[in-house]
């Protein structure tokens, strides 16, 4: 079932079981592919009729199996230990998909705070911190959970769970604070409550959800195994702002700086929900005609669509996307479930059924360039919404959590007052960022870190998982400030920096292989590359002409290839400046409207379509401008999928990477300066001229040159060198601005 992944969002392949002979097979699991799990369906389903129909069976036996496991998880939680509900198994799977696995602790949750509430009423004061005191021994209990010996898929539920947990025990103690005892207070209401009861039909149960007024029921479309979002107050006011909209039968149009989580906490809204949400990153590319076949997809399949940066489509666009909304809008409000006639609704003079469970959200960066202003009558159909500085202290301590920190709380602090003393004392480089995306990458090394060592001090793996991943980025000018800082908040803390030794060596091989000096500094920029790569899918090389940028990967690369020759990587560079932007991501034809495939789609198709899963890097070599980069925000992000004009979506697979290199950030937006790790090379120390002549010095003939000879060059170079090129920088201004490194090899070839 290879294309089942681009019908279902989270299904990477059904599980086929032959049913006998002369007839078609039957779906007996489906796989996620969103993190690792797998669920049986109930029963088997028999792949009967055409392509269309059977898929469309397969949505809906999926659906069951999720309500019936619903009814067994609920029934069975009262009769084991949290963990061991949560973790109970059969047949070596997972007893509860994950997200049912979450929502039935919602529903326990809602049913217990209500219960404490209702103990209130019967003269019980004590009642709610007594649930408070279960309920953080819970949190405590999963925490020391995650410092066990888990599998992947083990371990991202208890991390959600973890997430979950703590959301709830801040609701509590904001309603022991704020003396909310009724589940009339605004306090109570104005928070996701689930609620469960039979389903007759499926034979499983199913949830309601109330926040204020709005009803909604849980949509059951399988989501997988993936991460939570930590829900912290901003996120709260996020969701009930959203879900007025969406009960409205109106859009929402949250807004705000890059890195704030705009487009994040709308997936998660629609996780928390149990809808399918699929994000467009929005180019000046698409036209009316696109725009309207997703508007006919939303409203047909009742998926919700997050239009991340919706001001840069162009203005014509834009004002004919009014009139396909507001199409869907108006059949929203008027649909009746039991009037078959206010079913269907007329987008660009098709007639669609319609679900009225569908939703538009339309996320923008205000004031970049190349944005439109949207239509005053498009305003009025999205609800605004300004999204602001996230909490990034409670962001820190939920994540320390999850990742097994039992001092979190204190070692949160001390991370968020690093970084906010780093926004202000270091030099205002354009590649730094102390953002959320920052700030979330540092703790998955933390994580990491605690997993390989779990016996060392918490606070000694906190500030190495601060010192090794930042070091990387900062330029040599503020590295002292930035240690400094480091020492000040860990006072006397000074750990030894972890080396992949095999790989430090490999890197040494591959340059003597390829006839270059192993200089130490080279080493430990090809080291820092691929600890980058291995916990973020999108990394900047930055750093002038000249600094090494290309070889550091192409090095790497081969190191790589040294230690597993039959993994070998992949790697296929492009320039991107060297086409115009549509020739890039592919256009559509205004004449024909036939699509024509750009050169990155093509390439980046082609590498997923390579069925191994060895490593692959898409290499991007040429400066960064805003009209090409911003295509690639959707890529960059946690959505790892390329969207094209032609409503194409391609993944970005686990197993491939992008690396960008580039020379500066001038002319990158934030939003794209977060999305990235960012590896710096700087030219100051000249160590990249001085290994061109090592590695000169050592490829000359030793019938010419002997040892002694090639040692007293050595000293000239050395002792003369960096003298002229100091009085070139000072004294000499030439026609051609010239590296260091440029200098140097002219001199090489003269000699």
């Amino acid at each position: 079932m290879k294309h089942i992944d681009k019908v279902l969002l989270a299904t990477k392949e059904l599980t086929l079981e032959m049913a006998g002979p002369g007839q078609r097979p039957r779906a007996g699991y489906f796989i996620a592919s969103v993190g690792v799990e797998t669920v049986g369906f109930e029963p088997a389903v028999a792949l009967e009729g055409k392509v269309e129909v059977y898929l469309q069976t397969v949505l809906s036996a999926q659906q069951t199996a999720l309500k019936k496991t619903l009814k067994r998880s609920v029934e069975r939680y009262p009769s084991q230990s949290r963990p061991e509900w949560l973790m109970n198994k059969s047949m070596q799977r997972p007893t509860d998909p994950a997200q049912i696995a979450i929502l039935v602790a919602g529903i326990q949750t809602v049913v217990d705070v209500e219960k404490a509430m209702e103990r209130i009423a019967n003269g019980d004061a004590h009642a709610m911190p007594s649930f408070q005191d279960r309920q953080i021994n819970d949190l405590k209990d999963l925490i020391k959970m995650t410092q066990q010996d888990l599998s992947k898929a083990d371990r991202q539920r208890v991390m959600c769970m973890i997430t979950l947990d703590a959301h709830t025990r801040d609701v509590i103690t904001k309603l022991i604070r704020e003396k909310a005892e009724f589940p009339t207070a605004f306090q109570w209401q104005s928070q996701l409550k689930q609620q469960y009861r039979d389903d007759d039909v499926s034979g499983g149960g199913v949830s309601d959800i109330s926040i204020c007024d709005a009803r909604f029921d849980y949509g059951f479309e399988y989501l997988g195994n993936g991460p939570r979002l930590v829900v912290t107050p901003l996120t709260d006011r996020i969701y009930v702002t959203a879900t007025q909209a969406l009960w409205l039968k109106m859009g929402c149009a949250p807004a705000g700086p890059a890195g704030t989580g705009k487009t994040e906490s709308t997936k998660d809204l629609s996780s928390a929900l149990g809808k399918c949400c699929y994000v467009f990153n929005c180019s000046p590319e698409y036209d009316y005609q696109s725009l309207g076949n997703i508007f006919k997809g939303l409203a047909s399949s009742g998926s919700w669509g997050c239009f991340d940066e919706f001001n840069r489509l162009v203005p014509e666009v834009l004002s004919v996307c009014t009139v396909q909304f507001k199409a869907v809008c108006d059949g929203n409000k008027q649909f009746d479930p039991d009037d078959p006639k206010t079913w269907l609704v007329k987008v660009e003079g098709d007639q669609v059924k319609l679900d009225p469970t569908c939703g538009a959200f339309i996320t923008m960066n205000p004031g970049y360039l190349g944005r439109s202003a949207l239509p005053e009558g498009l305003k009025a159909l999205f609800r605004p919404m300004t999204v602001m500085v996230p909490d990034l202290v409670l962001i820190c301590e939920n994540l320390l959590m999850a990742e097994g920190y039992v001092d979190a709380s204190i070692l949160a602090s001390k991370f968020y007052g690093l970084y906010a003393l780093l926004r202000e004392l270091l030099s205002k480089c354009e590649h730094y960022d102390w953002g959320l995306r920052a700030v979330k990458s540092v703790l998955v090394v933390a994580g990491g870190l605690k997993r390989n060592q779990p016996d060392l001090a918490e606070d000694i793996l906190l500030m190495r998982a601060l010192r090794d991943f930042n070091i990387p980025k900062i330029v040599a000018a503020d590295e002292v400030i930035f240690r400094g800082l480091l020492n000040d908040l860990f006072p006397g803390l000074n750990p030894e920096t972890i080396v992949d030794q095999k790989l430090s060596e490999a890197v040494d091989r591959a340059c003597e292989d390829a006839g270059l000096w192993p200089d130490g500094s080279f080493n430990r920029k090809c080291v820092q590359l691929q600890e980058l790569l291995d916990i973020r899918h999108c990394v900047f090389i930055m750093g002038p002409a000249g600094a090494g940028k290309t070889t550091v990967w192409k090095m790497l690369q081969n190191a790589q290839a040294i230690l597993e020759p039959t993994a070998k990587i992949k790697a296929v560079d492009l320039n991107p400046k060297v086409v115009p932007t549509e020739d890039l991501y592919g256009h559509i034809s205004m004449a024909t409207r036939e699509w024509k495939d750009g050169l990155l789609s093509i390439i980046m198709r082609d590498l997923g379509n390579i069925p191994d899963t060895k490593m692959k890097w898409i290499v991007l070599d040429g400066d960064l401008d805003a009209n090409w980069i911003e295509s690639m925000n959707s890529v960059m992000d946690d959505n790892k999928m390329l969207t094209l004009a032609s409503n194409e979506r391609i993944p970005l697979k686990a197993h491939m990477r992008m690396i960008f290199e580039i020379r500066d950030l001038k002319y990158a937006t934030p939003a794209t300066v977060s999305r990235a790790g960012i590896l710096y090379i700087s030219v100051d120390t000249g160590y990249q001229w001085r290994a061109i002549i090592a590695s000169w010095v050592g490829t000359r003939d030793d019938g010419m040159y002997s040892d002694e000879a090639k040692e007293n060059i050595s000293k000239f170079f050395e002792e003369y060198v960096p003298e002229a090129l100091n009085f070139l920088k000072k004294n000499v201004k030439g026609v051609v601005p010239l590296e260091e490194v440029t200098v140097v090899v002219t001199l090489l070839r003269m000699l």
